[in-house]
C-alpha cells in the first residue's frame, strides 16, 4: 500500500491509503462524464474518463458526432498508486473548483479530435437517489452520482475544423459516479447468474434527461425492466445558482415516446409529471451513439476497465451514411434535443436512453423488434 499525494489530504475514509477503495469488488469503478453542444444540430461531443482501482486501469475517452461522421479517440493506460493523476495519454481532467468548474482536454493526435475546455456549473451539483440492486445474493449494483448542467468555454478541433466554444450558447451536462456496477472490465463468467436472468422476457428500458432552460435545470432519470416496472426514478426541477428558490420534486415521470419506424431510435420525446402540470416535449437535433468507440459496449477489447497494457491510445470513424456502419453503434443513443416546456421556455440537454431486450409497452416484444 504506498502512499500517494491524496494521502497527504485529511480525507481517509478507510485504514488503507488511498491506493485501495473499500471492497475487494472487481466492479468498483469512479468516473467522469461531460457532453457538450453549441444548441445546435452542428456538433455534439462527449468524453469521459474512468479508474478502477481493483483491475489496475485508467482509461478515457471522447466520441463526436459531426456531419456525417462519428468519430472517437480511447485511451487505456495502467492506474499505478497516484489516484490524483488524471491524465491518459492525451486525456486530461482537472478540477479546478470542487462542484463547480472543471477542465477537460484532450491534447492534438492522430485520430483528428482534440479540444481544451472549461465547464462551469450552471446550477448546484444534484445527488441523486443511491442505486442498489442485487443479483440472487450478490450485490451486483451500488453507485452513487452527481449531475450537473453547465456553460463551457475553449475550443473543439474535429477533422480540422475548429470551433471556438463560447459560454453563451455552448452548453452541457456532466456528471460523477462512483461505487460497483456490472460490465466493469473483462467479462465474467455467466455462473449462477444466468439462473436470474431469463433472456426471453429480459429487457432493459433506461432515461437520463438533463434539460437546461433559462433559470433551471430539469433533471429526469428512470429505470424499468421489460415488462415497464420502475426500478429507479427521479424527476425535479433546479434553480440556477444565485437564485434563492427551493428543488421542487416534480413526481414520478411519465413517458410517451414517438419512435422511427424500422430502429429503436426516438424522435420525440414527451415527458409529463405525477405531481405537477409541467409537460417536456424534446426534439433530437443530433444524435451521439456513444457504443461507437467510447468503451461502454462490454466484451470489447477495449470496454471501460479492459486492461491493455501500460499505454493505449486508439481512434475510429463510422460514416453514418453507411447503413452497416450505422449499424454498428446503435443501441445506446445521447440524444441532443430542443425541449419545449408547457410553461413557454425553451432549453437544450441530452436525452440519454435506450431499449435493450424486450420492453413490452412500447410493443418491442423481442430482442430483434423494432418500431413499425
Amino acid at each position: 500500500m504506498p502512499l500517494s499525494p491524496l494521502d497527504d489530504f485529511l480525507a481517509h475514509q478507510t485504514p488503507d491509503t488511498f491506493d485501495h477503495v473499500y471492497t475487494g469488488d472487481r466492479n468498483f469503478y469512479d468516473r467522469y462524464y461531460f457532453n457538450v453542444h453549441g444548441c445546435s444540430d452542428e456538433l455534439f461531443l462527449i468524453t469521459g474518463m474512468g479508474q478502477y482501482p481493483n483491475l489496475g486501469v485508467i482509461d478515457a475517452f471522447v466520441t463526436v458526432s459531426h456531419g456525417h461522421t462519428h468519430y472517437s479517440v480511447r485511451a487505456s493506460r495502467e492506474l499505478g498508486n497516484d489516484r490524483l493523476d488524471t491524465s491518459v495519454g492525451p486525456f486530461k481532467v482537472e478540477v479546478l473548483e470542487g462542484l463547480q468548474k472543471l477542465r477537460i482536454s484532450c491534447a492534438p493526435n492522430e485520430h483528428g479530435i482534440d479540444f481544451e475546455l472549461i465547464f462551469d456549473g450552471f446550477v448546484p451539483a444534484l445527488q441523486e437517489p443511491v442505486t442498489y440492486r442485487r443479483t440472487g445474493n450478490r450485490l451486483t449494483e451500488h453507485t452513487q452520482r452527481f449531475a450537473q448542467v453547465g456553460n463551457y468555454s475553449g475550443y473543439i478541433n474535429v477533422d480540422g475544423q475548429r470551433y471556438e466554444v463560447t459560454p453563451d450558447r455552448w452548453m452541457g451536462a456532466r456528471d460523477h459516479s462512483w461505487g460497483i456496477r456490472p460490465n466493469v472490465g473483462e467479462m465474467e463468467p455467466e455462473g449462477i447468474k444466468s439462473k436470474y436472468r431469463d433472456f426471453a422476457t429480459f429487457g432493459h428500458f433506461h432515461n437520463w434527461i438533463p434539460a437546461q432552460f433559462p433559470d433551471y435545470m430539469i433533471k429526469v432519470y428512470f429505470d424499468e425492466d421489460g415488462q415497464g416496472n420502475r426500478m429507479q426514478e427521479e424527476a425535479v426541477k433546479v434553480p440556477r445558482l444565485g437564485l434563492d428558490e427551493p428543488v421542487i420534486h416534480l413526481g414520478s415521470p411519465i413517458a410517451d415516446f414517438t419512435y422511427k419506424s424500422g430502429t429503436r431510435e426516438i424522435s420525440k420525446t414527451i415527458i409529463t409529471f405525477a405531481n405537477s402540470d409541467l409537460r417536456l416535449e424534446g426534439t433530437p437535433l443530433r444524435t451521439n451513439y456513444l457504443l461507437g468507440g467510447s468503451g461502454y459496449r462490454p466484451g470489447e477489447p477495449h470496454a471501460l476497465g479492459c486492461y491493455q497494457g501500460s499505454l493505449v491510445v486508439a481512434g475510429e470513424r463510422w460514416d453514418m451514411n453507411d447503413p452497416e456502419q450505422f449499424a454498428q453503434i446503435q443501441g445506446l443513443n445521447e440524444m441532443l434535443c430542443r425541449w419545449e416546456c408547457s410553461n413557454g421556455d425553451v432549453g437544450f440537454g441530452m436525452h440519454e436512453n435506450c431499449v435493450f431486450g424486450i420492453y413490452e409497452p412500447f410493443g418491442f416484444d423481442s430482442w430483434e423488434a423494432v418500431a413499425p
